[in-house]
C-alpha cells in the first residue's frame, strides 16, 4: 500500500525543501521506517503542461498494508505532523493507494 502525502502549490505558499530533505524526511524514515514503512520516494514539482506545477512536493510512502501504516502512524504521527509547520504553511493531503499495475 502506498500513502501519498501531497503538498498543493499556490502563489502564496511557502515550502523549505532543504529542511524537508535534511530534517523532515530523515524523521519520517527513522520513525516510520522502524515501524513498518518499506520505502519512501519524494517527488519535487518542477513544471506541468500548463507551466507551473500543481504540487510543491509529493511523498510516496510504501507500507506492507494498512495495518502497518496504522501501527507506524499510531506510534509517531503526532511527532511527524508537529514538524510540518517548520518547513511549510501548506496543509498536506494524505491519500491511501493500492498499486494496480
Amino acid at each position: 500500500m502506498i500513502v501519498s502525502v501531497i503538498y498543493p502549490k499556490s502563489s502564496t505558499s511557502h515550502f523549505d525543501h532543504d529542511y524537508y530533505v535534511h530534517k523532515h524526511l530523515p524523521l519520517v524514515q527513522r520513525t516510520y521506517g522502524t515501524n513498518g514503512m518499506v520505502s519512501a520516494m519524494v517527488l519535487r514539482g518542477t513544471s506541468s503542461l500548463g507551466g507551473a506545477p500543481a504540487y510543491e512536493l509529493i511523498a510516496l510512502l510504501e507500507f506492507a498494508d494498512m495495518n502497518a501504516f496504522l501501527k507506524a502512524a499510531g506510534a509517531h504521527s503526532d511527532e511527524v505532523m508537529a514538524d510540518v509547520p517548520k518547513f511549510t504553511d501548506i496543509q498536506p493531503i494524505v491519500q491511501f493507494n493500492d498499486s494496480v499495475a
